[in-house]
């Protein structure tokens, strides 16, 4: 996808999001894990993350992130005629998350549907949304990606517990003043790194398979490697089909993963960290939602202004990646 095919003046319109009350720092995990928090924030950046009240599912925080978008803009939601959410813990296999949002945010009846992609499925979903209005299937597209990660993490796994949290974050992706919007978008996966960043899904759960209940597994070594290597090829990717160059990038926006791995890629594209909007040290990773609680947090502290140049950039599960160029 070139720049040059991308319609103009589809960007996002509004912004929410939402993050559980429940604060959880590395010292909860010092009682029974082999670990401190001090290692847990040398390694990964971390300081705390939040999880969900046991009444929570993901679709609840995404209602949650979507009344907070109305709250900024009571308009937001107008003309909205498809939702997309973007999960890897779906409150159920159907009806979608998607749906449940879409029924208690006033858009019963809109298309809706989930998508899982893991911590790309943000950048994946806003490209979908770009596509169903360029091609006039949709007006507007309510766009949310939302977790909960903490109800997918063997609470025991140092490797992974320590790491993932909960939240959500809510976009509307529309038609923008001329001059602004998305440019490009650079996605893709490769299923032979599958293994190292693994979730079991509904097959795997049927009669002589393993039991309900199976934990996301990771290799934290071999992600480690991909992601240094994928988060800033396909930022750099997504830059050359908009004719960019790391000079005229105002913010990048990355996955919440590990601040070492941000670090990395920064360097890879010539990037400040000045530039670079960080979250993970106060969220954690909350895969889908990262980025679109990232970009929410910037646009509502007035780092990111109307005309900047932005980079949206993810990785995750598939193993998959994903980056966009958008004109705020």
């Amino acid at each position: 996808m070139t720049a040059s095919s991308l319609r103009p003046s589809i960007g996002i319109t509004a912004l929410g999001s939402y993050l559980p009350e429940r604060v959880i720092p590395n010292s909860y995990f010092e009682a029974h894990l082999e670990t401190t928090a001090e290692w847990i924030e040398s390694r990964s950046g971390i300081r705390e993350r939040r999880h969900a009240a046991p009444e929570q599912q993901t679709s609840d925080l995404g209602v949650q992130a979507v009344r907070d978008l109305l709250s900024r803009d009571p308009a937001a939601l107008e003309g909205v005629d498809s939702v997309i959410c973007a999960t890897s813990s779906p409150d159920a296999m159907f009806p979608s998350t998607a749906a449940l949002i879409a029924g208690q945010v006033g858009l019963s009846g809109a298309a809706a549907m989930d998508l899982s992609v893991a911590c790309s499925g943000f950048v994946y979903a806003l490209s979908v949304a770009y596509g169903l209005v360029a091609g006039g299937v949709a007006r507007r597209v309510l766009v949310v990606g939302a977790e909960v990660m903490s109800r997918v993490v063997d609470p025991h796994d140092r490797s992974t517990a320590i790491l993932f949290g909960d939240g959500a974050g809510a976009a509307v992706v529309g038609g923008v003043p001329e001059g602004s919007g998305f440019q490009s978008f650079a996605l893709g996966a490769d299923s032979a790194g599958g293994p190292s960043l693994f979730l079991r899904g509904v097959a795997d759960h049927l009669p002589g398979g393993p039991p309900m209940g199976s934990y996301l597994t990771q290799n934290g070594r071999e992600v480690f490697k991909f992601a240094v290597r994928v988060l800033g090829d396909c930022a750099a990717q997504a830059m050359e089909k908009a004719g960019l160059h790391s000079s005229d990038i105002d913010w990048l926006i990355p996955h919440q993963a590990n601040v070492r791995i941000i670090e990395s890629a920064v360097e890879r594209l010539g990037l400040p960290m000045a530039k670079t909007v960080i979250t993970l040290d106060r969220c954690g990773n909350t895969s889908a939602a990262s980025i679109p609680l990232a970009l929410a947090e910037a646009v509502a502290d007035g780092r990111v202004r109307r005309g900047d140049q932005l980079v949206l950039a993810g990785f995750g599960g598939g193993l998959s990646w994903g980056a966009a160029a958008l004109r705020w």
